[in-house]
């Protein structure tokens, strides 16, 4: 059976829509901020038609990239996960949102809930470790739902705390933190769990590492992720 042409109703070409939505999520950009560097480029698209290309073909982006990073085993590791929490404001509502990176800094998986309970804090980790497994070490903060949580699914001997242990996931919250700004804060929780699970995935496709290898390295690294990007749902 021959794979179908999600793009085959639409007038733009499969690469004006993979780079709106690949500016949109991947950089902190407005939509009207895309409207106009594609018009710089010569293409005359709507800010709503950006909305409407992520909300379409950003979760088929991302779970392209996912089962891609997912399947060979030696793309993640269950050694050691770092889990954290951040405040977001819905709507002036608080919600909070549940994010996992392994040792290396890839973003695993975010969850979002309106609390931070023992309840809350078993949903996100049976997530988790539904598509992950599970880890030797788990570094968490001194919230005690992780601890409540851990001990009713059998785990509690495998987190560490520490002041100082988690900042690695503490960190990976800063882009989110640029795009939140960007967007002006979230309105639906609906929106902001598919956003962070679409902007999860893209930024761990371009996160190369930098600081850690040379330019030529990173150059080629570069360049492989955009071609493959650019790959992304080809008929």
């Amino acid at each position: 059976m021959t794979k179908q042409n999600p793009f085959r109703y639409f007038k733009t070409s499969p690469e004006v829509i993979r780079l709106a939505v690949m500016m949109y999520v991947r950089f902190p950009l407005s939509l009207r901020n895309v409207e106009d560097l594609l018009h710089e480029r010569g293409i005359d698209i709507c800010h709503e038609t950006v909305r409407y290309w992520w909300n379409r073909f950003g979760p088929m982006f991302s779970g392209e990239i996912r089962k891609k990073r997912i399947r060979p085993s030696q793309n993640y590791s269950n050694w050691k996960w770092h889990i954290d929490e951040v405040f977001v404001k819905i709507n002036g509502e608080t919600h909070y949102l549940w994010r996992t990176v392994d040792h290396e800094g890839e973003v695993l998986e975010a969850f979002v809930s309106k609390r931070r309970d023992r309840k809350a804090a078993m949903v996100f980790l049976k997530k988790i470790m539904k598509r992950y497994g599970k880890p030797r070490i788990i570094v968490t903060d001194r919230l005690r739902s992780y601890r409540a949580a851990m001990k009713t699914i059998g785990n509690a001997e495998v987190q560490e705390i520490g002041r100082w242990l988690n900042n690695r996931c503490e960190n990976s919250h800063l882009p989110f933190r640029r795009r939140e700004q960007a967007m002006l804060k979230f309105r639906h929780l609906r929106g902001l769990q598919k956003f962070v699970s679409i902007h999860s995935s893209v930024h761990n496709h371009f996160n190369h590492q930098r600081r850690l290898t040379n330019r030529e390295t990173f150059k080629l690294q570069r360049n492989a992720a955009l071609v493959e990007w650019q790959q992304l749902s080809a008929a």
